[in-house]
């Protein structure tokens, strides 16, 4: 059973995430660099930036919310936490074979008192675009570049090779497009972009029925999933109002 927070008087079972794919629905170009099957955190920060200046398409607050969500995500497959109204479990402490499960997890079970999804997503977010940006280098994915950029440099990793960089977005669109149904690990990319509103770029020019399927998946998606997207939903409404104001 997963523990209640303090105060909630029911439990609820347990359910993982599972969002392990299937390599034949998954394979990537050839030149990915890289055999390890595909990372949650991974894929969104390729759809999130351009497939060829490696320049972001969103917001950076929206990234990297996107990116401490798919991390999260990733633990939630490898069946290391959970998600339940509003906080986070976690279920078993053995360390993941990813150094950067491997840390993440190590935060959370170092910080026991803190549970709110909605915190570890803040505090997640300031760390996830320079941690996954570096998993993606070690893995000969992108190549991090100074660029000289209205007056400072900024590094901007530029993917190394166009196919595999956009191998993930243009998935999903195909998938979508034909009203496909989605496996566990696309619902959940899929997910993380149409909170970060990155699902305008893998829809564009789309007619409205793609997007409503997409809805539909997403409704029907198992209550972990659904329980981290609403979150994540909430923690980038306030950062964009936090913008505004």
């Amino acid at each position: 059973m997963i523990p209640t927070p303090l105060g909630a008087e029911d439990h609820r079972p347990v359910v993982h995430l599972h969002l392990e794919s299937t390599p034949a629905r998954h394979r990537q170009p050839r030149g990915s660099g890289s055999d390890r099957p595909p990372l949650l955190a991974d894929e969104f920060f390729l759809i999130a930036h351009d497939d060829q200046t490696g320049r972001p398409r969103l917001h950076q607050s929206a990234i990297t919310h996107g990116l401490a969500a798919a991390l999260l995500g990733e633990l939630g497959a490898a069946g290391r936490i959970s998600f339940d109204r509003g906080h986070i479990y976690v279920l078993d402490h053995r360390p993941p074979a990813d150094a950067l499960q491997h840390l993440i997890l190590d935060r959370l079970v170092g910080e026991p008192q803190h549970t709110a999804t909605r915190t570890w997503l803040s505090y997640l977010a300031a760390t996830a675009h320079d941690e996954v940006a570096r998993r993606l280098w070690q893995a000969g994915k992108v190549e991090p570049q100074q660029q000289r950029r209205f007056l400072r440099t900024v590094t901007v990793h530029v993917p190394a090779d166009m196919n595999v960089a956009a191998w993930s977005w243009a998935r999903l669109s195909t998938k979508l497009r034909q009203y496909e149904d989605l496996d566990a690990f696309d619902l959940a990319l899929a997910g993380i972009a149409a909170s970060c509103r990155l699902d305008q770029f893998i829809l564009d020019g789309a007619p409205y029925a793609v997007g409503a399927h997409l809805r539909r998946l997403l409704a029907a998606a198992p209550p972990p999933m659904r329980e981290l997207l609403a979150d994540l939903d909430t923690a980038i409404g306030h950062t964009v109002l936090s913008h505004r104001t």
